[in-house]
């Protein structure tokens, strides 16, 4: 009867863990920056001289460049997804590495990133 009862409460454990979805994105440098108008309007100012003046867009338009304030991230939407796939480039195509070439490195990357995030559509 022990048993029993033993197996049918890790059941109910694991159907509320399972049930629960995967566990979210663990904090990223710029989720930091999210909180600091300066940083998120630094990496603004690089993604418009940067991003915006060659390829990508502030507002949807039709280029050859993804959006990139929609939900729809084809190299991945995570913080270190976008941050991996802005430093090492995506093979085959226009997108360049752009490595830690910002002139304060990683950090302006993070904060490019975090003008992202606090311009994204909701996502469901």
């Amino acid at each position: 009867m022990q048993l029993l009862k033993t197996l049918s409460l890790l059941s109910c454990i694991a159907v509320i863990l399972i049930s629960c979805g995967p566990a979210s994105e663990p904090p990223s440098k710029a989720d930091e920056y999210l909180t600091d108008a300066a940083a998120v309007q630094r990496g603004r100012s690089i993604f418009v001289g940067t991003c915006a003046g060659y390829c990508h867009r502030l507002t949807p338009e039709v280029v050859d460049a993804v959006y990139l304030f929609d939900c729809e991230w084809k190299h991945g939407g995570s913080d270190q997804a976008i941050f991996n796939t802005v430093t090492n480039g995506v093979p085959n195509t226009r997108m360049i590495g752009f490595g830690t070439n910002f002139p304060e490195g990683e950090d302006d990357l993070w904060k490019v990133i975090a003008f992202l995030k606090s311009n994204r559509a909701a996502c469901s």
